[in-house]
């Protein structure tokens, strides 16, 4: 298996407003490693947003190529990107995007009915893990509006890890959300991440873009900077609790 999990090449996406085109992304050559913690940040209409549509098959490219997971997504199907949706992309959605009056458990639960993924033969068992995994054990029989907005993007974050996606695609995950609530989301994302799982977060926020361990920044459709950020405020922490040497 290939170390590279996501890899555009010319890649470009316009659209056609009323006669005027608008190039949404422009020529985007980019690579991003399996288990990579990525920040895509840029102003309203820099195209940030554009491109996790398309790694995430919500949407398709007007030209250039683009990989992920070793599947060539404009070349694609529809009924191939929809299971390539279901399975391989987890997504995080900035209104949690959770179903009323259903519990914590069947929202999680509702992409394995829907994917038949045979690697997971018990649904229930399946869910009930993600849950414990975002901590919410005791808030399985809950629905979301019994649940504080924390606790319901803890939901949506259990349902797209529910069938062992490849990537976490998060859009503006912390923007409907206090500070505190919005670090313990950000905190959740680096343990996902510290385990393996690779995660993209979109975002306007320079606390949440740092929070990363790579920030892609976009202006006008096109990548202007790709740079590692600072080392994490808790790495940090951890670094400064271990030991010195004793004189």
């Amino acid at each position: 298996m290939s170390d590279t999990l996501i890899e555009c090449r010319g890649l470009c996406k316009n659209y056609d407003m009323g006669g005027e085109v608008i190039h949404a992304l422009r020529d985007v050559d980019l690579e991003i490693a399996r288990g990579e913690h990525v920040a895509i940040t840029g102003a309203s209409g820099s195209g940030k947003s554009t491109l996790m549509n398309l790694v995430g098959a919500l949407d398709t490219p007007t030209r250039g190529h683009l990989v992920v997971d070793g599947l060539k997504l404009e070349t694609q199907d529809p009924d191939t990107l929809a299971r390539f949706r279901n399975r391989t992309v987890g997504f995080v959605f900035q209104q949690f995007n959770l179903l009323a009056r259903t519990s914590a458990l069947e929202n999680v639960k509702l992409p394995l009915l829907y994917s038949h993924n045979g690697d997971f033969p018990n649904p229930v068992e399946q869910a009930e893990r993600c849950l414990e995994r975002v901590g919410l054990s005791d808030r399985m029989d809950h629905e979301p509006s019994q649940l504080s907005g924390g606790q319901q993007q803890r939901v949506a974050i259990a349902r797209a890890l529910v069938n062992n996606p490849a990537v976490i695609l998060a859009d503006e995950p912390t923007g409907a959300l206090d500070t505190h609530t919005s670090q313990e989301i950000l905190d959740l994302f680096k343990e996902l991440n510290d385990s393996g799982m690779t995660v993209i977060v979109v975002t306007h926020e320079h606390d949440v873009a740092e929070a990363c361990r790579r920030n892609l920044v976009f202006r006008d459709g096109e990548l202007i900077e790709d740079h590692a950020t600072s080392p994490r405020r808790s790495d940090v922490s951890r670094d400064l609790e271990m030991p010195g040497d004793v004189n």
